[in-house]
Parts: structure tokens; C-alpha cells; sequence
């Protein structure tokens, strides 16, 4: 009888076990920076925006428990490969530089770099190398760092965030910032003395990063964005943050 008990007993906590370890491998810990308006951001100490309200959508297609964790962006990638984190959504372009030490899911949204300054100072740029001789504000390891970088003559002013880089311009600490489109068009549409300057951009797209060998997880994520915009449900979204 005791045997019949301890056996009964070794059964349950199999199932129990096993039950368990299935619910650890649906959570997914994702990497954020909650600093990237109307992406992510905190509202009340919680983080909200485009990239969550996704996160959202693709947790009800695949069964995932997404655990969303957010730090510095450019902590995001290492956090990645050290395996702190099992997946990457930061508004972060799918750079050929990026694509060599991680994978990246099918794109979920375009953008582009632009500049941001006084309405005087944007009459005299009519390209980014204009930006010659000037103290420009970027966000570490944000995609303007890297083009801003590049441009011979300009002194670049590193922030560790969107707002510290606009409160700078708008104290004249620096003569422009260069930043995703979006997050510049929130910025200069409530800073009226802020414009974005007419200049051409280059896209880029933004998707979510992984691990190159979680293919799994890759596959699930992506099938899950294309049903998202086969749906509506992708639309609804994009209404929501961008009207």
C-alpha cells in the first residue's frame, strides 16, 4: 500500500514538474529601453507604447509570456548574447553591423533619421553634412550615433536619453539632435520652437532582435507578425500611435 502511495506520489510530481519546466520555457525576457517615445516609455512607472501593444499582439498568437525588462540600449545586445534577456524590441534598426553578432525577425516598421533644431539654424541645412562644425546630440548607440559619427567636423554630444539630448537643444548646450523620426516628430510637435529640418534620409527598418541559433523562437515570432498584419490587428496599432 505504501508503494502504491509513493508511486502515486512520484507521479504527481513528474506531472508537476513537467508542468513546470513547460511554463518556464513560454516565458521570454525582453530587452527594452524605455526611453524611446511612442515606442517605449514610462507612464506612471509602467513601461507603454508601439512596441509593447506588439509584444501584446504576439503573445496572444504564439501562447508566450513575454517579461519585459528595460536598461540602457546600449547594454541591449550584450544583454542578448550573455543570455540575460531572450529577445530585443527598442525601436532598433536591423543594421548590417548588428546582423553580425545577432538575428532579426522580418521588420515591423520603417523609419528614418532625421535632425532636429531651431527653426533659424534648419534654413542653412540642406543635407547631414551640413552638420559640419557643429555640436550635434545623439543617443549612445542609437542609429544617428553611427551616422552622426561619421561626418567629419562635427562634435558629438552622446545622451544616455531622447529628452536629456532635446532639453540640451532647447538650452542651446548643442546646435541640433539627429533621432528616429518619430520620437523627433512628438518632440518638435510639443517644443514649438523646435522644428525637424527639411533634409533627405535613408529608411531603415526596426525589428526584433534574438539570438542567431533560437531559430524557434524566431520562426514564432515572425509567424505571429505576419498574422498581426493579415488581421487588422497590426493597423489598430499603428492607428493608436501614430494618427
Amino acid at each position: 500500500m505504501k508503494k502504491f502511495f509513493k508511486l502515486i506520489l512520484m507521479s504527481l510530481l513528474s506531472v508537476v514538474i513537467s508542468v513546470s519546466v513547460f511554463a518556464k520555457s513560454n516565458v521570454i525576457y525582453v530587452g527594452t529601453n524605455a526611453e524611446f517615445m511612442p515606442f517605449e516609455y514610462l507612464d506612471k512607472n509602467k513601461i507603454i507604447g508601439f512596441d509593447i501593444d506588439l509584444l501584446d499582439a504576439i503573445s496572444k498568437e504564439t501562447g508566450l509570456e513575454f517579461k519585459i525588462q528595460d536598461m540602457a540600449f546600449d547594454g541591449l545586445l550584450p544583454a542578448l548574447q550573455t543570455k540575460k534577456i531572450d529577445m530585443v524590441i527598442a525601436g532598433m534598426s536591423a543594421t548590417p553591423e548588428r546582423q553580425k553578432a545577432v538575428a532579426f525577425s522580418k521588420p515591423y516598421f520603417k523609419a528614418k533619421q532625421v535632425v532636429i533644431t531651431t527653426p533659424e539654424k534648419a534654413k542653412s541645412l540642406k543635407s547631414f553634412k551640413d552638420l559640419s562644425g557643429k555640436k550635434v546630440g545623439v543617443m549612445l548607440g542609437f542609429t544617428g550615433d553611427t551616422v552622426v559619427s561619421e561626418i567629419k567636423g562635427v562634435k558629438v554630444e552622446r545622451f544616455n536619453a531622447a529628452y536629456a539630448a532635446i532639453l540640451a537643444l532647447s538650452q542651446n548646450k548643442v546646435d541640433a539632435v539627429v533621432l528616429d523620426s518619430e520620437p523627433a516628430k512628438k518632440y518638435s510637435g510639443t517644443m514649438k520652437q523646435l522644428v525637424i529640418a527639411n533634409i533627405p534620409a535613408e529608411e531603415e527598418n526596426y525589428a526584433i532582435a534574438f539570438r542567431k541559433n533560437d531559430k524557434e523562437l524566431i520562426n514564432k515570432v515572425n509567424a505571429a507578425l505576419d498574422k498581426i498584419k493579415a488581421n487588422g490587428e497590426y493597423d489598430k496599432i499603428l492607428k493608436k500611435y501614430f494618427k
